[in-house]
């Protein structure tokens, strides 16, 4: 994963030929999210700063559904946490390629990693001739790109009526279908159906909002048991075939 150094000017022109295509994905969503978040309370200046402070599109999502649901801020931040943890990891691999790199740099580049731009920053420097400077204009052209979209959904949001196009229903519909797309297997259908099961139950016996929270750690804790010990009986199985013991 070594390396080079490039003027600003040439990490400029590299940065935004790797990242060009995380912003169109962006614009979509980010349009979506600021219609919706339009909808819930949140108007264009507050929904800037709620990309600029948070810029995590899924947490985002989910921190417009509890908005709307009336969820504590306390619930909301803690959501947050679980739901991002993953950036921990994100930001122990790139570590590696990071290393020896100037604190104030890494404050600037950590801000901006998400899933889609980590994976950009990854690929390329595995390929090696990567430079930090070019990885960090991946992430601030991304992150510019995100949070222009969700300000203009939520202007485009102002002139939507209320309950018009099924508007109501679209961060239910939307979630359902990220639901789907990540339905690769029968641990993942398990794991959704465990969730659903203990939002619903915690909700019906436990006052408050912490269901979301508590539905989220129960169904991940379990669902990361079911891979493992599905992983070990295929560990298992494929050293029988082998004939070890």
């Amino acid at each position: 994963m070594a390396s080079q150094v490039d003027s600003w000017g040439e990490a400029l022109k590299r940065g935004v030929a790797a990242g060009w295509p995380i912003c169109l994905g962006y614009l979509p969503i980010g349009m979506a999210l600021g219609v919706l978040a339009e909808k819930s309370g949140l108007d264009p200046l507050r929904m800037g700063l709620m990309s600029v402070l948070v810029f995590a599109g899924s947490a985002q999502f989910i921190g417009v559904a509890m908005l709307e649901g009336g969820a504590s801020p306390l619930s909301i931040i803690v959501t947050t946490f679980v739901v991002n943890f993953r950036h921990f990891l994100m930001s122990s691999a790139l570590a590696v390629p990071l290393a020896g790199v100037d604190k104030r740099f890494l404050s600037l580049f950590a801000y901006g990693v998400t899933d889609e731009s980590f994976g950009v920053n990854m690929t390329r420097y595995r390929e090696g001739g990567w430079s930090h400077r070019a990885a960090l204009v991946v992430h601030h052209v991304a992150n510019t790109t995100w949070i222009i979209a969700t300000v203009a959904g939520a202007v485009v949001g102002t002139l939507i009526p209320k309950g018009a196009f099924g508007i109501d229903y679209a961060l239910a519909g939307m979630f359902i279908a990220l639901l789907v797309m990540q339905l690769h297997g029968r641990i993942y259908i398990v794991t959704g159906v465990i969730a659903g099961v203990v939002a619903v139950m915690w909700r019906v016996f436990i006052p408050g909002d912490s269901y979301i929270v508590g539905a989220a750690v129960v169904a991940a804790t379990i669902g990361f048991y079911l891979r493992r010990r599905s992983r070990g009986v295929c560990h298992k199985a494929e050293a029988l075939e082998d004939g070890c013991r």
